[in-house]
């Protein structure tokens, strides 16, 4: 059974990550999307098993981005942020940009 975080935890991880890392969506969608020309993507939430993103085509078109966890399956909060950086991680490499540090 997939884990499912408390409602709190879910509102607060979207609202950081819509927020404060735009960009970064945006890079995850692309790289794990099949659609070439994603412009907006947003963070819609996730679970013990993965990220789950609602990005936009050039021609306006929603597309749904659903991630799997590097790691493996998750049930804390701590590392919903530790997959999170795994997935900006590999979306730099896949799309060859050069990461950030991370704090």
């Amino acid at each position: 059974m997939t884990f499912r975080f408390d409602d709190d935890v879910v509102t607060a991880v979207l609202r950081h990550m819509n927020g404060d890392h735009t960009g970064d969506n945006l890079l995850i969608a692309r790289a794990f999307s099949a659609e070439p020309d994603l412009v907006a993507a947003t963070m819609a939430g996730f679970d013990g098993e993965g990220g789950h993103w609602l990005a936009e085509t050039a021609d306006g078109e929603q597309v749904e981005v659903r991630v799997p966890w590097p790691g493996g399956a998750i049930d804390e909060r701590p590392a919903v942020r530790r997959e999170v950086v795994a997935l900006y991680d590999e979306a730099c490499r896949r799309l060859g940009v050069e990461p950030r540090e991370h704090a």
